[in-house]
């Protein structure tokens, strides 16, 4: 464990049960020089076996992480398990409480500031927290993500191709193992910096998921959440309230592999979308278009795609900005 991190907890990680605490966090406000921030945690202990590290609300605006693992740390009892959760179920609070992306005490985005560091604002040292002491004691990780208010996905449990086989075999088993629809192996487009890339490099079991986004926050998609990631868990024998069952019908594996997958706004204004997800997609089809706000009146903007598959995610509110996400197109992936 990290021994230089500002961050601390009365949470014993060694200690069998369930334990209810905090994060505290040195913060200073307005109305406090003297401060802590909290960032509620949980661990369910019981003998032997994996550490499993599961974290929700790394984007604020991302609610069914936090439903899902919330839910989890109240109905699951330290006899149903056989090793360890960790439980972080709003990682950025300060975003969660303000439904928003980014973090509005530092204005960063939390899937962009792994490892961070000891001495960092209050994102950073929340990060260096979780890499340098909850992450090494981690066989599992599990960071659940949607769209948010920025993009809509078709749900999937998703991970970064790696060049070590072993490791990737085993995290497209565990993916497959939660039941959503879709494997999504994805790159980054928009920075380095994520919980999820930072914990592979380390070695480690790890998914991500793009559970929907706010618009499509509901029964289905908080049940996909919920079932998975127990499911995953049995097949580990973390959990051990009923036998793992295979999911049928089996997931499918795809991927966005090009940066061209990943079809970025030309300009700025209201994206009027011409497919559905799961649409097919042909190289150099027309999108959508966008309509200026500013010459209402002018042509709108097409946009077309580069490469062929399906459409797999697509933004989540009309009005865009030039530059953002507005697409993204996937096709079939074969593990070697």
């Amino acid at each position: 464990m990290a021994t230089d991190s500002l961050v601390s907890t009365d949470i014993d990680y060694t200690q069998d049960g369930k334990q209810i605490g905090v994060l505290r966090v040195p913060q200073s406000f307005n109305t406090a020089g003297w401060a802590n921030y909290f960032i509620p945690i949980a661990v369910i202990q019981n003998g032997s076996g994996p550490t499993v590290l599961l974290s929700g609300g790394n984007h604020g605006d991302e609610y069914e992480g936090q439903v899902t693992l919330l839910n989890l740390v109240r109905d699951i009892q330290p006899e149903q398990v056989q090793g360890r959760l960790i439980v972080l179920p709003m990682l950025n609070r300060p975003a969660c409480v303000a439904g928003t992306r980014l973090s509005p005490l530092d204005g960063r985005n939390m899937n962009r500031a792994f490892p961070g560091q000891h001495n960092d604002t209050i994102t950073g040292m929340i990060a260096h927290y979780v890499s340098y002491t909850l992450l090494p004691q981690a066989d599992i990780v599990v960071d659940i993500h949607s769209g948010g208010r920025t993009l809509q996905f078709l749900p999937s449990v998703n991970m970064h191709e790696l060049a070590n086989q072993t490791q990737m075999s085993e995290m497209v088993r565990a993916a497959t193992a939660w039941g959503a629809p879709y494997v999504f192996i994805y790159a980054d487009v928009a920075g380095g910096g994520l919980l999820p890339s930072y914990a592979e490099s380390l070695g480690k079991i790890t998914l991500g998921t793009e559970l929907g986004s706010a618009p499509q926050f509901g029964v289905d998609m908080l049940g996909i959440a919920d079932r998975g990631l127990k499911n995953m868990l049995r097949m580990y024998g973390v959990l051990t309230d009923t036998p793992y069952a295979p999911p049928s019908p089996a997931p499918q594996l795809v991927a966005a592999p090009e940066s061209a997958d990943y079809v970025m706004a030309p300009v700025s204004g209201i994206f009027e979308p011409f497919l559905e997800m799961g649409d097919p997609v042909e190289a150099g089809q027309k999108l959508g278009q966008i309509h200026s706000t500013e010459l209402p009146f002018a042509d709108p903007v097409p946009v077309h795609a580069q490469t062929g598959g399906i459409l797999f995610g697509r933004c989540g509110f009309p009005l865009t900005q030039q530059g953002a996400c507005v697409a993204t197109i996937v096709r079939p992936y074969t593990l070697t």
